[in-house]
């Protein structure tokens, strides 16, 4: 009788010692994966992944898309997010409280502006590049143009829209000087960024369009008919700052910098930038 009573209880005692072996095993296996999953979540030697968003010109689009590659092959914890837009744009942008880590303005209007508003630290920012104003025709030669005054005698011509677009505002002021913007009114088509103004004299829906030199350089199918004296326009100028509701201050500054260094400048100038003195 005694022997049938013992052989259940030993049962049972072995089966709750299985049992909390069982939960130590799982308890083991959760942690590890628990660790895993937290080294997964981190980069180069265990630095935590950090997302810089960096709001530019769209003028700026091929350079800085190579300046990225490079970046965050040199800093592996490092993702860069470029929000390409008009600087008009980013700059309201900015003011209605998206996100962002720095601003590279393709003017000192839309800098100026929210340096007022101290949303940009004063302490770093400064003038990145420069960069030039030309009038571009179709590549294929259907229109010709000697001097800015032959402009009467054609079709439409493309513009940035000139209160959002620094290169629009630019191409303005150069049509002002040359007493041509009140009698071009009626011709004038206005884009949301410099590329738009490129796009339509590839395709032939415009005759003519102000862009950059840089922007004219990326293409085989536009050619530089005229380039904007200096003294026509304002000086085309690209600040760059860093954002003081950055949610990456030290991250951000280091970028800043890169910006600043030779091996950036090389990159710049390459894509036909001049950098800041």
């Amino acid at each position: 009788m005694l022997k049938f009573i013992r052989m259940p209880v030993l049962a049972t005692i072995t089966a709750i010692m299985l049992l909390i072996t069982g939960c130590g095993s799982n308890v083991a296996g959760n942690s590890a994966t628990n660790d895993a999953s937290a080294t997964a979540g981190t980069d180069n030697g265990g630095a935590e992944q950090v997302e810089l968003l960096v709001s530019a010109a769209t003028s700026l689009t091929e350079s800085l898309d190579e300046l990225k590659s490079i970046y965050e092959a040199e800093h592996g914890n490092i993702k860069l997010t470029y929000n390409y837009a008009a600087s008009g744009t980013l700059q309201q942008q900015i003011e209605q409280g998206a996100p962002a880590d720095l601003f590279l303005s393709a003017g000192k209007k839309q800098m100026n502006a929210l340096l007022d508003k101290r949303l940009v630290d004063a302490e770093l920012t400064t003038n990145l590049l420069t960069n030039e104003l030309v009038l571009v025709v179709p590549q294929d030669g259907s229109v010709q143009l000697e001097t800015i005054k032959d402009l009467t005698n054609i079709g439409d011509i493309a513009i940035g829209t000139p209160e959002s677009v620094p290169a629009g505002k630019y191409a303005q002021q150069t049509l002002a000087y040359h007493k041509l913007w009140d009698s071009l009114q009626s011709r004038l088509v206005l884009t949301k960024d410099v590329k738009q103004v490129l796009s339509y004299v590839e395709t032939g829906n415009v005759d003519a369009g102000f862009v950059y030199k840089t922007d004219a350089a990326l293409s085989d199918k536009v050619k530089v008919a005229l380039s904007a004296e200096p003294e026509s326009h304002d000086p085309i100028e690209y600040p760059v700052g860093v954002l003081k509701g950055s949610s990456h201050p030290d991250e951000a500054k280091a970028f800043y910098e890169f910006l600043l260094s030779g091996e950036a400048r090389q990159v710049f100038s390459k894509f036909g930038f001049t950098p800041a003195k």
